[in-house]
């Protein structure tokens, strides 16, 4: 809200009042108006309204002390004995041309035993002192029935030990005004602040309604200072200023550019010697101290920095708010993406300005307003200390002179420099230590980056004509620090990685800034190999020139030897000398040879193109080792290239020439967690050269080989799905592999468990139906193996088998597979009869057994019996299977009376009798 509150007396009583629209007063116009708060206006006021000021008395039953404006919503709170006023500011529509604003007040906090020297109001959270105590609380929104009239109160436990009994009632009054009475000091903090004894009684004067809010109290952090014999005066001088609650919003954007969201809240407090500021956000807790040269008479806080005024200068300290709320911004502060300097850094003095008399000061934008008074009387005579009596009547009864009859006052109007000028400034002063190599330097730097920092979470910074500008420094400040704890040796070295990272600078321009050209003697401190390291080993984009390429060849060789098969392997080195790198590696072999060492070596040897060395180095370790070493160093096989799987030289030559050893090493890294499944379908359609909708041969071995090593369900279940369905695709298609698979079915059979035997019954079906053509029978054998096992899930895999079902012997075995495995044996049996009776009994024998033994009298005979009436070329081979095996098997199984009762009425004694005799012998046998 745009208005002025005062305080303001006059015939010795004290009234507040807000001056609306006051504006029109610096514009010329003299009409006023004065109406009391929360009166209704008539709207033949209108007109008026607009061309004039008005003024709002606001009428309290206690004199106002202090007053307080919410920066965040424009409400405003007052500070009176023993209690606090909250007026809500709001709009009121007198018509569609006319909002005027207005307060309304909806709530009194009251204060037992406490009146309040300073007040401060933000978002909710309210802050007030004494003369050595502070006390911050929250109101927090309680679920509340829109009926109840009745005020909210919030209970305070008390203290179960005082923090000071104070003296005893039979002490005299006499002896009270003589001596001061100091309680200890305390501080607490959170949820211990309840245990502060002050309680506090919430009063609600709005009109009750169902959008009526109720609050209820939560206490933040309470303190309590002591008085103390400082070096600038005596201890009845020791008295709490300059409360103050400084809110930091969200950095702007320009989708968020209207709107300003909380981010973090600070409060500052100062004795005259020390001032102290706190995080009342998500987290209370003190961030920084600040001790001054001389007694402060009162401080203002900025989020770039503390003003504060002494008997004679205007002093300027640098704050941590910045830091504190970039955490609150980011979760990734603080990790190797994004840092920034620490909220305990100890905070500095930027510069002293010489005032003669500084009384009062605040701050608007990038101005400070200070009011002065220039006494007559000699400075050295007044800050002699003069020995007092401690009593409080001493400061109660002195006389002062009407200040408005005194002369020598000034207002003096400052403007602040820029951010950009000041921070060239603390750049420029810091290369003073950049030479020596101080922890002074980063300091600076840091100083110097919060304080840009603390420019671009301006809510309006995107209206700065800096904006660009800050950018720039933003990122220059970031180059710098990087460079810091690159060069330095420091323990706080790993932070050279995130600042690089968000100064935006490449890989080769940090390389221009901290290596010299041609000096081999140059050493390379922890942060700069840290980086180095870290940036070389993830996939970016950047590929270092020939130069460069070979400069990190030597620092490595010189400061970390033991990496350089890793960095080797980086895409970033793509242009390095195979030669160089070579001779490098051999030094290293020397002393720590390793099979990773040896994988790099013959990769280096195959880029040289001399394959004789190259076979040399292969044939160093057998071929399972060296399967293994890959997972070492996954990049040997596979790099990434914008976010995708691309195979190196090394895995396009191992697909020629050891096509077994690239499979073997993609499982291996599988297996380790270094490439997930889809990772490894993509790098094998790139390296086959396949689209994305063909799965080439490799692929599919890679498969077959995970099936035999996998133990996670979920992946199994995936590639057994996978397999399937590539073999069924390749036999519809009758579509041949494009290189030779490395395992046969036998090959699975015997070291994979997700493949069984092929059942007898299966062959029979094959051998009566047309033969396949061999090159692609090896998918079928396949694809039967892998039903004849019990890992695949049927159900699942049943829409993927469906377009088989029917494609002649193949698809009546998977048929009668799938109807198998799901319990479905009369079905299978209907479909062996119907389409290939011969091997009805076969399989009658491989899979009726045990609980499923009486399918062959209660559907294989009855069913053999009626097809045998029929006439067509089946009826031999039914004859004979009904007389080999079935009557057999039943005969066997079934006492004579129920054998009698299956056989057909109308069938040939002479063929049924044979059967009967063995049935009946069985029982005489008995």
């Amino acid at each position: 809200g745009d208005y002025l509150v005062t305080i303001e007396e006059k015939s010795k009583a004290t009234f507040l009042r807000a001056y609306m629209n006051w504006r029109c007063m610096s514009a010329g116009s003299s009409r006023v108006c004065v109406r009391m708060v929360g009166h209704k206006m008539e709207e033949s006021y209108s007109e008026t309204l607009k061309e004039q000021m008005s003024i709002v008395e606001m009428p309290l039953s206690d004199p106002p002390l202090c007053i307080s404006c919410c920066p965040v919503n424009g409400d405003l709170l007052v500070g009176c004995n023993n209690k606090l006023v909250l007026f809500c500011l709001k709009s009121l529509v007198i018509n569609q041309n006319l909002t005027v604003l207005d307060f309304e007040r909806s709530l009194i906090l009251h204060v037992d035993n406490l009146i309040p020297a300073e007040v401060a109001f933000c978002a909710r959270h309210i802050a007030m002192t004494t003369e050595l105590d502070v006390l911050i609380l929250k109101l927090e929104l309680v679920q509340q029935s829109a009926d109840s009239t009745e005020q909210c109160a919030h209970g305070v436990s008390t203290l179960e030990k005082p923090v000071d009994e104070g003296p005893s009632t039979h002490t005299s009054q006499l002896e009270l005004d003589e001596f001061i009475v100091c309680q200890k000091p305390v501080e607490l903090l959170g949820e211990e602040s309840k245990l502060c004894e002050i309680p506090i009684t919430l009063e609600s004067t709005e009109l009750p309604t169902e959008d009526t809010k109720r609050f209820q109290v939560r206490y933040l952090l309470f303190r309590r200072f002591t008085p103390d014999q400082s070096p600038f005066g005596f201890c009845e001088e020791t008295k709490l200023h300059s409360l103050q609650l400084l809110p930091v919003y969200q950095t702007a954007h320009e989708e968020t550019e209207n709107k300003r969201e909380l981010l973090s809240l600070f409060c500052f407090f100062s004795l005259p010697h020390a001032g102290y500021l706190y995080s009342v956000g998500k987290l209370v807790e003190l961030i920084s101290t600040y001790q001054y040269s001389e007694k402060s008479e009162q401080a203002v806080l900025t989020p770039q920095f503390l003003h504060v005024i002494t008997s004679e200068n205007l002093q300027c300290f640098t704050v941590r708010c910045s830091a504190a709320a970039a955490r609150d911004e980011d979760p990734y502060i603080d990790t190797t993406v994004k840092a920034c300097p620490p909220v305990a850094l100890d905070v500095c003095t930027l510069r002293m300005q010489l005032f003669i008399g500084p009384r009062a000061i605040c701050h608007f934008k990038n101005h400070i307003i200070l009011l002065t008074k220039a006494d007559t009387e000699d400075i050295t005579e007044r800050r002699k200390p003069t020995r007092r009596i401690l009593s409080r009547k001493a400061d109660s009864i002195k006389s002062r002179a009407n200040p408005e009859s005194e002369p020598g006052w000034n207002l003096y109007i400052i403007n602040t420099v820029s951010t950009i000028q000041l921070y060239r400034e603390m750049v420029d002063y810091s290369r003073t230590y950049e030479n020596v190599k101080t922890e002074s330097c980063i300091h600076l730097l840091s100083e110097a980056h919060l304080l840009v920092r603390a420019a671009i979470m301006d809510p309006h910074f995107l209206q700065s004509d800096e904006i660009e500008e800050l950018g720039g420094a933003f990122r220059e400040s970031c180059a710098f620090l990087g460079d810091c704890y690159s060069r330095f040796d420091t323990k706080d070295y790993h932070l050279a990685l995130p600042y690089y990272r968000m100064s935006g600078l490449s890989m080769s321009e940090v390389l221009k800034r901290l290596v010299s050209e041609g000096d081999e003697m140059q050493t390379y401190e922890r942060g700069f190999i840290f980086y180095l390291t870290h940036s070389l080993n993830e996939d970016l984009n950047e590929e270092l020139s020939k130069e460069s390429a070979n400069q990190v060849l030597q620092i490595f060789c010189l400061a970390d030897p033991v990496q350089l098969p890793h960095i080797l392997c980086s895409p970033c080195m793509r242009n390095v000398c195979p030669v160089t790198a070579m001779k490098y590696l051999r030094k290293v072999e020397k002393v720590m040879p390793s099979v990773v060492l040896t994988l790099t070596k013959a990769f280096m040897a195959l880029k040289m193109g001399d394959l004789m060395v190259y076979e040399q180095e292969m044939d160093s370790y057998q071929e399972t080792i060296l399967a293994c070493g890959f997972i070492g160093q996954p990049k040997l096989l596979r790099q990434h290239k914008e976010g995708i799987v691309m195979p190196t030289e090394f895995a396009v030559h191992l697909k020629e020439v050891q096509p077994g050893l690239l499979v073997a090493a993609t499982v291996a890294l599988h297996e380790n967690s270094k490439i997930e499944l889809e990772e490894a379908d993509t790098f094998f359609k790139a390296l086959c050269s396949n689209s994305e909708n063909t799965v080439p041969q490799l692929l599919v071995d890679f498969w077959e080989a995970l099936l035999v090593v996998c133990t996670q369900e979920e992946i199994l279940t995936e590639l057994l799905l996978r397999v399937t369905s590539q073999y069924v695709w390749r036999i519809l298609k009758q579509q041949l592999p494009e290189t030779k698979p490395l395992k046969t079915t036998e090959d699975l059979i015997n070291s994979c468990n997700h493949f069984g035997s092929i059942v007898p019954w299966v062959t029979s079906i094959m051998s009566v139906g047309s033969s396949p053509d061999k090159d692609y029978c090896e998918d079928i054998s396949k694809l039967q193996s892998l039903l004849c096992s019990q890992s695949i899930n049927i159900a699942s895999a049943l829409p993927v088998l469906e377009p088989l079902t029917e494609a002649g012997s193949i698809g009546l075995t998977i048929h009668v597979l799938c109807n198998t495995r799901l319990g479905k044996y009369e079905e299978a049996i209907d479909q062996l009869l119907r389409r290939c009776p011969d091997a009805a009994v076969s399989y009658a024998q491989h899979e009726l057994k045990d609980d499923n033994r009486a399918m062959w009298w209660n559907k294989l005979l009855p069913e053999l019996c009626k097809r045998t009436r029929l006439t067509g070329n089946d009826v031999p081979v039914l004859i004979s299977s009904l007389e080999a095996e079935t009557l057999a098997v039943v005969a066997v199984e079934l006492e004579l009376r129920d054998f009698l009762s299956l056989l057909p009425e109308d069938g040939t004694a002479a063929f049924f009798l044979p059967h009967l005799l063995h049935c009946s012998q069985k029982k005489l046998l008995t």
